[in-house]
């Protein structure tokens, strides 16, 4: 049966007053100068770099994942790579193996996992961030074992630790893209990375080497030469005037909320890996205050750009169009016909109040 919903859609081009007609997919997109003003019909958003949500934890088990997916659903995120962090081998091992079964078997209510974003072990000592110490060298045997558990999507590595560029090369093997971060490197070594391959940048300006004007670093590669960054755009980890200056520099900039256990939890102490962190106010941080991931979900970062200065269609595109491109999904990101039924609506105070998955509503 064919649906059809009416307001203002963001098609590519732009805010389009109009009507909406999907099965599992888009069908057809009519401009309607009758059709009313809201809701406001979003893309689904496409999330690159979560840790957790909802009280549960990417490292805890399927039941865990499959309870931050139910939660990041509901916050309008259709799509997420989820993210482990650096722990033992056989810690990974058995993160990718659940991840595995999760990806193999979706259950309603579930966003759509995407696959695996290997955030350490292959990361600098000297840029933890809030990662635990089981940091590991090059080790692209790991990378193979993972990528046969569950489709490995993206790698966060420290150039500095892999001079002969042997991550980057088995992750293009793969299929899997290599981003910068976690990182001290110099602007000499972010360069050699992007040119044999690497491809991105994780949270940007968050555990790298950065601007210094005289010894720039993987921050100022990624302004330089960079074309995909991740951001997250909770306006805690990045303050807005870089937020924009990044979002200038580089053409496909995305966000990603980066969140934890904690992201739609009261004040209290939450797992990230083998850590606890705790949410005080709107952060998540380690008992001595530092940054450790977010609490921020997806429609949250979308009122938040908007209020920066960004603009509907600007502030989307951020959250679900180039995150797609950058993973070269072809089904998703935009409101286009054949696309997927990912659909988003919106009150007039940016209030997300449907999520329709695959054409069907689930929020």
């Amino acid at each position: 049966m064919i649906a059809t919903l009416a307001g203002t859609i963001l098609a590519p081009e732009g805010p389009l007053r109009g009507r909406l007609q999907y099965t599992a997919a888009i069908r057809r997109i009519e401009p309607d100068p009758a059709a009313p003003a809201w809701p406001l019909v979003v893309p689904g958003f496409v999330d690159l770099h979560v840790h957790g949500g909802g009280g549960q934890d990417v490292m805890a088990g399927e039941e865990a994942i499959r309870g931050l997916l139910r939660f990041h659903l509901r916050h309008g995120t259709t799509a997420l790579v989820a993210a482990t962090v650096t722990a033992p081998r056989e810690d990974l091992r058995a993160a990718g193996a659940a991840l595995g079964r999760v990806a193999a078997r979706p259950g309603p209510g579930e966003a759509k996992l995407l696959g695996l974003h290997l955030e350490g072990p292959f990361i600098s000592p000297e840029a933890l961030g809030a990662q635990p110490p089981h940091t590991l060298p090059p080790e692209p045997t790991l990378l193979e074992e993972l990528a046969g558990l569950v489709p490995l999507r993206v790698l966060t590595f420290a150039p500095e630790i892999d001079p002969e560029g042997r991550l980057v090369e088995a992750a293009l093997r793969l299929g899997c893209r290599a981003q910068i971060g976690h990182t001290r490197c110099t602007f000499a070594q972010a360069k050699a990375a992007l040119e044999r391959g690497a491809s991105g940048f994780t949270h940007l300006f968050n555990a790298m080497s950065g601007l210094h004007h005289r010894e720039p670093g993987a921050a100022a590669a990624a302004l330089a030469l960079g074309r995909y960054a991740e951001i997250i755009p909770d306006l805690i980890h990045v303050h807005p005037a870089l937020l924009r200056a990044a979002y200038r520099c580089l053409p496909e900039l995305y966000g990603v909320t980066d969140a934890t256990a904690a992201a739609g939890m009261p004040t209290g102490r939450y797992r990230l890996g083998g850590r606890w962190v705790w949410r005080r106010g709107d952060r998540a941080v380690l008992e001595d205050g530092r940054l450790a991931g977010s609490v921020l979900t997806m429609d949250e970062a979308f009122r938040r750009l908007v209020g920066c200065g960004w603009s509907w269609h600007e502030a989307a595109d951020m959250l679900a169009g180039r995150p797609a491109r950058y993973l070269g999904l072809a089904d998703r990101g935009a409101i286009l016909p054949e696309r997927r039924a990912d659909l988003l609506l919106f009150d007039s105070r940016l209030r997300l109040k449907t999520v329709i998955r695959e054409g069907r509503e689930v929020v």
